[in-house]
């Protein structure tokens, strides 16, 4: 069994700035950063929205993507205006997640997943954040906003790759 617990004084900490090209490399900083900082076994992950047919955007920039302090319907609008001629596969997304393992200062694991889906043209259901829902999931016919929270992780870029790092992590144990 493995004990998760949040950073103590966490907001106290000096920030992480997170402006690496790549999923995986933002993780990295972030759980270098913090372990370095604190002691025992740190993770951080960073996850996002990628559209082939936009050059991979919103990509590393998804929670910010229509400026620093855009809502979720606010990014949610942009995407649907950007993706508004494309059709077919042009409207085919993946969510990424990676998550990065690190102990004082030393990358311990490194994992990522994805999942593949596709953007509707207009939102639906009420569940999830973010791109949850015109984030269509075609095996089940459901944005990942209808689906219910245990649905959801079982297929989510998070909870696969969450399920990688204790992979990893049991093999360290």
């Amino acid at each position: 069994m493995v004990e998760l617990t949040l950073l103590p004084r966490f907001e106290a900490l000096p920030a992480f700035e997170e402006n690496a090209p790549t999923f995986a490399e933002n993780a990295a900083g972030k759980a270098l950063h913090y372990s370095r900082l604190r002691s025992g076994l740190v993770f951080a992950d960073d996850s996002g929205l990628v559209v082939p047919a936009l050059g991979g955007a919103p990509g590393v920039h998804s929670a910010r993507y229509g400026g620093p302090q855009a809502t979720n319907s606010q990014r949610i609008e942009k995407l649907l205006v950007e993706l508004q001629r494309k059709t077919g596969t042009e409207r085919a997304a993946y969510f990424v997640c990676a998550i990065a393992l690190a102990q004082r200062g030393r990358a311990k694991a490194i994992v990522t997943d994805r999942v593949d889906g596709e953007i509707l043209e207009a939102p639906r259901g009420s569940g999830g954040f973010g791109y949850d829902p015109v984030f269509h999931f075609p095996a089940l016919g459901k944005t990942f906003a209808e689906m219910p929270a245990e649905e959801k992780n079982q297929r989510s870029h998070r909870g696969k790759a969450f399920r990688r790092l204790l992979v990893a992590l049991s093999s360290m144990l």
